[in-house]
């Protein structure tokens, strides 16, 4: 069974915003992610925390892809390689979800 797709915003104290991503993203939401990265950037940068999310297909990396200049992502494990792989870690920051780096 598949997880709902989750977004909420928040702001770091220092201002940045954050949009934190729960569950799946596939083409059934990845318009709804791109939505919610267009209203939170507003041009500016904003962190995309990915640590709450198990699957994320081709669709969700298009979406990620076209904001890459624009976003930092916090990732989990389960992503981590597919964000390498796919070359996203490349043109954006990764940072590493699990508490001691590992």
């Amino acid at each position: 069974m598949t997880t709902p797709l989750t977004l909420s915003v928040s702001q770091r104290p220092d201002g940045t915003p954050v949009l934190a991503v729960t569950g799946e993203i596939d083409m059934s939401n990845a318009g709804s992610l791109d939505d919610a990265l267009v209203r939170t950037t507003g041009g500016a940068r904003v962190l995309v925390d990915l640590s709450a999310v198990d699957y994320l297909d081709s669709a969700g990396l298009t979406v990620l892809f076209s904001h890459a200049s624009r976003i930092s992502l916090v990732a989990n494990p389960l992503l981590e390689p597919v964000l390498t792989i796919s070359g996203l870690a490349e043109v954006t920051t990764v940072e590493d979800a699990s508490p001691d780096g590992a």
